[in-house]
């Protein structure tokens, strides 16, 4: 339970399992109090995925930080006696399960509405509440794969395989939803209203791909309505980085130790770029345009920048661009970011013993006050009896006989 933080003073119950419960998780990284409800089984995810810290998956660890856990087994009358009694008390409701669930418990819409007004409930779901896909079961890479985020490669003896890259829709739906889940909060706390809301990873996925998306839709159009840029003579590149394959002065080039990548599209930082190097020659030969001119297809000035990026080491490279006033990147990897200066400045690890596993917290800075530290990923049912007396104050003998009946599992 958080007791500092943006969200100071907000109650949620969490229904989740698996990758979805990262939306409630947002939440706590606020300082929310987030209440998950689990069924006697518990949430499977403790087992799911890599790696498994001392008996227990790094994504439990992380997604569900900073929760309580409370049993409640949602087929037993009581049980749902109680959980009517949590919604009264609470600002939100979060539903990371098939669509439904809830509804085919009788707490509907409606339902919810008669219980709290003010309630705030969001479901998260793989493919969202409609459409042909509603209820076909799926895990993250599939959300990916269906908005062409995400496409297989062949190997050397012609298998299909699964390219190494981000997740986007287990990790932007859960994002969309927290934010949503924020603003409905805002209307909330100001009118009494509450919001009754679903989001889908998939449609998350492909939102997430907006500007690509987007262009091939503009590309409908006819040519002399949608164009390319001026720098290119109008001519219509690929959507998104897909236009970048023949860029030059945009482009990643190997160091004397590694990759940088380069960016001067715009012409000011190119020939901040030529002055910096004595080679005010290149800037005279190939002057490029005002602003987004990539030099595309230019190879012969493309074999001269990779003779001279040879020449220096990223390090190096990062301090001329500094100095120089242009435009050059580093290039990591997801094992390399963590020792690169800028990610030890801005991050902050929890440690084994606050929250089971070194784990980075939210990367957000606010002026004057420290970001909660959540606790570590609970247990099955690790909270069932002290949320009930905290929220609802529950004495002995109820919690006594709520456990009888196998409401609490």
């Amino acid at each position: 339970m958080s007791g500092n933080g943006l969200l100071a003073g907000v109650r949620v119950l969490d229904l989740s399992l698996l990758g979805p419960a990262a939306l409630a998780a947002h939440l706590v990284d606020f300082g929310a109090e987030v209440i998950k409800i689990e069924a006697p089984a518990g949430d499977y995810v403790r087992q799911m995925t890599w790696p498994i810290v001392e008996g227990i998956s790094l994504m439990h660890l992380h997604i569900n930080r900073g929760k309580e856990s409370l049993v409640l087994d949602l087929k037993n009358e009581d049980a749902l006696a109680v959980f009517e009694e949590l919604i009264a008390k609470s600002d939100v409701i979060i539903e990371a399960m098939r669509p439904g669930f809830l509804d085919k418990r009788g707490f509907t819409h409606e339902r919810l509405r008669e219980i709290n007004p003010a309630i705030v409930f969001c479901s998260i779901s793989g493919y969202g509440a409609t459409g042909p896909y509603r209820d076909l079961p799926a895990h993250g890479v599939a959300f990916d794969s269906w908005a062409g985020q995400v496409n297989p490669v062949v190997d050397a003896d012609g298998f299909c395989r699964t390219p190494d890259q981000t997740n986007i829709g287990i990790t932007a739906g859960p994002a969309f939803g927290a934010m949503a889940v924020l603003a409905a909060l805002v209307r909330a706390r100001t009118t009494g209203e509450g919001a009754y809301m679903e989001i889908a990873q998939s449609d998350a996925a492909a939102y997430f791909d907006w500007y690509r998306i987007e262009s091939y839709k503009a590309y409908e159009q006819p040519a002399d309505v949608v164009t390319g840029n001026s720098s290119d003579n109008y001519e219509r590149r690929k959507p998104g980085l897909g236009g970048m394959w023949e860029g030059v002065r945009y482009q990643f080039y190997a160091s004397a130790d590694g990759h940088v990548l380069f960016m001067a599209s715009e012409q000011s930082f190119w020939k901040n770029f030529c002055v910096g190097l004595g080679r005010e020659d290149l800037f005279e030969l190939y002057p490029g345009s005002k602003y987004a001119d990539h030099a595309r297809g230019n190879i012969a000035l493309q074999e001269e920048l990779r003779s001279i990026f040879l020449t220096r080491t990223s390090a190096e490279w990062l301090q001329f661009a500094g100095e120089y006033n242009t435009t050059i990147a580093p290039v990591n990897t997801p094992h390399t970011v963590i020792t690169d200066p800028q990610f030890i400045d801005r991050f902050t690890w929890t440690t084994m013993q606050q929250t089971g596993c070194e784990q980075l917290l939210f990367p957000l800075n606010i002026d004057g006050e420290e970001a909660p530290i959540p606790t570590k990923a609970p247990g099955i049912g690790d909270h069932t009896d002290a949320v009930l007396q905290r929220v609802l104050g529950y004495e002995s003998e109820r919690l006594a006989a709520l456990h009888k009946s196998g409401a609490l599992g």
